[in-house]
């Protein structure tokens, strides 16, 4: 069965994970960290993309961000990856490869789920107990967009500046949606988005995508269809499109 397209849409959220090849590490030391983040710095200006949140983990990265075009993705992935895999290559004096072939991406609708996608982002050391608060996780971006801290990666998205106008309550909202624990249901959502390479979003964002693609794109749901939770309102809607 042919690959499905990625859908990459100028001025659209876009989830993008990337796994070590076989899953095995892609950072071994303190070093290969700041690496990274330099080569994704720079990746970032000559592609105009735009970073929202992220984690580096031992062996896969997620990256939150939004691009100017829809080519800009591609090139900006080329570009970091190809980098970094020669520095760990000499580095660490081997050759092959580093990444999986192929990155997995989702678009996200970022009134309903671009929030819920950074928590899911920055939750991550804690889902893999390697630390017991997102804070005490030093290779993520919630330290900048939780606590303050300056983060030159990052450019805050609207929807995480309508919290509120100020910095300190911003952060304070910011945090408070940490203090419960992620949906298992909305975990399971935005993975299998991921793996499927689908939308992130309700029915009617799906068909936004669908018009502007003209491909009809859907998450093949794994068991019922489930309700989806609006952040921050409780407010459920039932979805056709299940994603």
């Amino acid at each position: 069965m042919p690959r499905r397209s990625r859908i990459h849409l100028a001025g659209a959220p876009l989830h993008i994970v990337q796994r070590g090849h076989n899953r095995d590490a892609c950072f071994f030391a303190e070093e290969d960290y700041h690496a990274y983040r330099h080569w994704l710095g720079e990746a970032l200006t000559a592609s105009g993309c735009r970073l929202h949140a992220y984690v580096l983990m031992t062996n896969h990265v997620h990256l939150l961000l939004t691009p100017p075009a829809a080519e800009s993705v591609a090139r900006m992935i080329i570009s970091l990856g190809r980098r970094y895999v020669q520095y760990i290559n000499k580095t660490y004096r081997r050759t092959g490869t580093l990444w999986d072939s192929r990155y997995k991406s989702s678009l996200v609708q970022a009134d309903r789920y671009l929030l819920l996608c950074q928590r899911y982002i920055e939750l991550n050391p804690v889902r893999a107990a390697m630390a017991d608060d997102p804070a005490h996780y030093r290779w993520s971006s919630y330290r900048a967009n939780g606590l303050g801290q300056a983060d030159p990666l990052l450019t805050p998205h609207p929807v995480y500046a309508a919290l509120d106008r100020a910095e300190a309550p911003r952060l304070a909202a910011y945090r408070a949606l940490f203090r419960a624990e992620l949906d298992t249901d909305a975990i399971g959502d935005i993975r299998l988005a991921l793996d499927q390479g689908q939308p992130l979003g309700d029915s009617r964002f799906l068909g936004r995508i669908e018009r502007a693609t003209g491909q009809r794109r859907e998450a093949r749901p794994r068991g019922r269809p489930r309700k989806a939770v609006t952040e921050g309102t409780g407010k459920s809607e039932q979805l056709a499109l299940k994603i």
